[in-house]
């Protein structure tokens, strides 16, 4: 039976509610004020949460904020006799799934509480469905479950099904050629080749050879027939990775298949027709290259059909840990070795950590300390990375006293509120009293900046 938590401190207005809630089908717990919400949600798992604004010992935004902290996919309503859009617009952003104006009309709850199971509903469906995707697929390797990662796996199962070229973009080691393996696994090609080829690692005259092949005597030492990468992955899908350092030439033969699905090979003038899925990805911007004449324009507009940008590590920090855990647990059981935790200082190091290279420095970085670790314990000595100083903060190339200046604030806010919350022993509403902000503006600056705290209110 679906149940719903109601708080609202008139006495009168519980019981209506709750009467109305009932007899509706559902499973109600009613409270009086917004800590005893806030414990009753860390009981018990709600699937809505109906909450007053004003309420004694802490207001609706407190509990919006504490419940969805408690669980992210809760759908909670708000109830007032004093709204402002204002008010409605902060509601919104900090996760409330609706906000209701007193008086108002038990029909019209009664709608707006079958949208919100609804939406809890389908909530529970797509995080099943990812899950068994994962599973399914084989890619527990795509570890997360940050908003930017849920979002890109999103627009994969989405782009999967049609044969649109897919355009993946990132810095190097986000994992370009994992999600491209995605879309193929998800395809129906996926009884088909998948061919990887890095376009920057191999020189101009040799990779013309590799993607096309070549007929024999098409070059010194070409002795026999040489099928290319294009034919090899016919019925399946081709990944294309860095394609912005293909040369010019190359891009003119790319389009072609691209175009008209077929191709010469090296030296020769027969005509090849294959059927074969694209998936390209660049770490280098491509409208920037084709400022700078090194990328075909036509070429992009065709490759970009359907872009995915996968996130740096460095704005993905809450899943740092998942992925690290991850990561020995994995490198323990190939070198068979006894399982091992991070310490605490271990732990807030890959944190702090910039991550210029990625999931990919991550993981090399696990698997060295795996190999010096002799104990149970990693300490950060077998991390063996370090914390930029001040003058050695990296931040994107040109980057301008704007840039700068919103990083070290970033940087003094996230020390500051981490020392209050240590001095008030993790009480938030002490810290924003000593900070001098509202609740729900530090509520947004821990999510923001990824301090977790045991609340002790």
């Amino acid at each position: 039976m679906p149940s719903i938590l109601v708080i609202e401190d008139k006495d009168s207005m519980q019981k209506m509610l709750s009467a109305t809630l009932e007899s509706e089908g559902y499973e109600v717990d009613a409270v009086g004020d917004g800590q005893s919400g806030v414990n009753r949600a860390r009981e018990k798992k709600y699937d809505v949460v109906l909450t007053d604004l004003k309420l004694p010992k802490m207001d609706g935004m407190g509990v919006l904020s504490e419940v969805k902290e408690i669980d992210p996919e809760a759908s909670v309503i708000l109830m007032t006799a004093y709204g402002t859009i204002e008010t409605a617009v902060q509601a919104m952003r900090l996760g409330a799934y609706d906000f209701l104006t007193k008086p108002f009309d038990t029909e019209h709850l009664s709608v707006i509480i079958k949208r919100a199971m609804e939406n809890r509903r389908l909530m529970a469906e797509n995080s099943l469905l990812r899950e068994e995707l994962a599973n399914s697929l084989g890619m527990k390797e795509i570890i997360g479950n940050s908003e930017q990662i849920t979002e890109s796996m999103d627009l994969v199962t989405k782009v999967a099904q049609s044969d649109t070229t897919a355009l993946f973009l990132g810095e190097s080691g986000t994992g370009k050629e994992l999600f491209a393996r995605a879309i193929h696994k998800l395809s129906n090609r996926n009884k088909g080749p998948f061919v990887a080829i890095n376009c920057a690692a191999i020189p101009r005259e040799l990779l013309e050879n590799e993607l096309f092949g070549s007929e024999k005597g098409a070059y010194t030492g070409s002795v026999a027939r040489k099928m290319g990468k294009f034919e090899i992955a016919d019925g399946g899908t081709i990944f294309l990775d860095e394609i912005g350092d293909m040369d010019m030439s190359l891009q003119a033969k790319l389009l072609r298949v691209l175009q008209e699905k077929e191709f010469e090979r090296l030296g020769g003038t027969k005509v090849i027709s294959v059927d074969v899925r694209i998936v390209v990805a660049s770490n280098v911007d491509l409208k920037e290259a084709i400022n700078k004449g090194s990328f075909r324009e036509d070429l992009f507009y065709r490759l970009s059909v359907f872009p995915i940008t996968l996130p740096p590590l460095r704005d993905r920090r809450g899943d740092i840990s998942t992925l690290a855990n991850y990561f020995i647990e994995k490198y323990c059981r190939d070198m068979n070795k006894k399982p091992k935790k991070l310490s605490q200082d271990s732990q807030n190091l890959l944190e702090k950590y910039h991550w210029p290279g990625n999931v990919r420095e991550l993981e090399n970085t696990i698997e060295r300390s795996i190999i010096l670790c002799t104990g149970k314990t990693i300490t950060p000595e077998h991390l063996a990375i370090r914390l930029p100083s001040a003058s050695e903060i990296r931040l994107r190339e040109g980057a301008g006293l704007k840039e700068v200046g919103a990083h070290a604030q970033a940087k003094a806010e996230k020390g500051l509120i981490k020392r209050v919350l240590s001095q008030t022993n993790g009480n938030k509403r002490k810290a924003a009293e000593i900070l001098k902000v509202d609740y729900t503006t530090l509520f947004e600056k821990l999510k923001k900046y990824g301090i977790k705290k045991n609340n002790n209110e």
